[in-house]
């Protein structure tokens, strides 16, 4: 390839990169989260032997988080007898929350995030429910609502016997950052 071609392929590339439409497609995750009234909650260090996230190369694992309010507690309950549906999915966007203060406290920008890769949902269910997937649902569009499409993700939901503590849902997930 000649040098003016190599040149003129290098000038678009940039050019795409560096053009306002390329760079509206990444959202601010941080300024997203003040705009839709969110206060992720600040965090110490972990204690003990587990953490609430392990980064390797690229990749950040987020052990599973519960619902918490914002008031303190979390919610508790089996969704189908103690809980609705619509609740069941309003505990998965806190778990959502949850799940963003470590990621945050661990990479220290959420901006930093390439992509929601995997998760898995957790529900604590009335052995008569089927509708796990709706439940987590309350995560997955709260994933994309912040990060826009790099917050789809695969994903599983499952039902559970229980939780710890009682808690109606548990999350965990995996995450793609820039280095």
């Amino acid at each position: 390839m000649s040098k003016t071609a190599s040149k003129i392929i290098l000038a678009f590339i940039l050019a795409v990169f560096a053009s306002p439409s390329f760079a509206q497609s990444r959202p601010d995750v941080e300024k997203k989260l003040t705009e839709m009234g969110i206060t992720l909650p600040k965090l110490n260090a972990s204690k003990g032997n587990l953490l609430r996230a392990v980064r390797v190369g690229n990749l950040v694992y987020l052990s599973g988080h519960g619902p918490d309010k914002p008031g303190g507690g979390q919610i508790l309950g089996k969704v189908g007898d103690d809980l609705t549906v619509e609740q069941g999915k309003e505990a998965a966007k806190l778990c959502g929350i949850a799940l963003l203060a470590s990621l945050k406290y661990e990479i220290g920008d959420l901006n930093k995030v390439k992509r929601v890769v995997k998760v898995l949902g957790m529900v604590n269910s009335a052995p008569s429910l089927t509708q796990q997937p709706q439940v987590i649902n309350g995560f997955t569009d709260f994933m994309v609502e912040v990060f826009g499409e790099s917050g789809k993700h695969a994903r599983s939901a499952v039902g559970v016997a229980s939780l710890p503590s009682g808690i109606a849902v548990e999350i965990e997930m995996i995450v793609e950052v820039a280095p």
